[in-house]
């Protein structure tokens, strides 16, 4: 094969690794989510709103990368479990706020174990484990 491909390999690529890893960790969350009935990005969902217990629609979508038609039935369904609440703001009706409830903060409790459990899944030093995220958020910034 010409050397000019070279640069279409596969194992070339950044994008295929960091896409075969975060597909194989979701994977791994998944029996772990399935005691909480929840999905990976109802649960990203949840952390944000357990750390802030309310934030518009909007922020939220934003911390989550999460556009609004991917957003909008994640909420309708987190709503349906009793897990969010979802009204508009008083201050400003364009807003729209979504509040963890009492149900939703017990779940909280649930899932303490799984950042332990998934810790374990990864096999990472600490020190690897900080370059990782570090590199990770990086990127992030860099291309947002």
């Amino acid at each position: 094969m010409d050397k000019k491909y070279d640069v279409l390999k596969i194992e070339n690529q950044l994008c295929f690794p960091l896409y075969a890893c975060s597909k194989e960790i979701i994977r791994r969350y998944k029996p772990l989510l399935e005691k909480l009935d929840l999905t990976y990005t109802q649960y990203i969902a949840m952390m944000v709103l357990w750390e802030h217990r309310s934030v518009t629609s909007k922020e939220l979508g934003n911390r989550l990368f999460l556009d609004s038609g991917t957003l909008t039935p994640l909420l309708r369904k987190l709503e349906s479990k009793g897990l969010v609440t979802r009204r508009r703001s008083d201050d400003d009706e364009r807003n729209l706020l979504v509040t963890v409830t009492e149900k939703g903060e017990e779940l909280r409790d649930k899932a303490l174990d799984i950042p332990e459990s998934m810790a374990g899944c990864v096999s990472l030093t600490d020190d690897e484990f900080t370059k990782l995220y570090k590199i990770l958020y990086k990127i992030i910034d860099n291309i947002s």
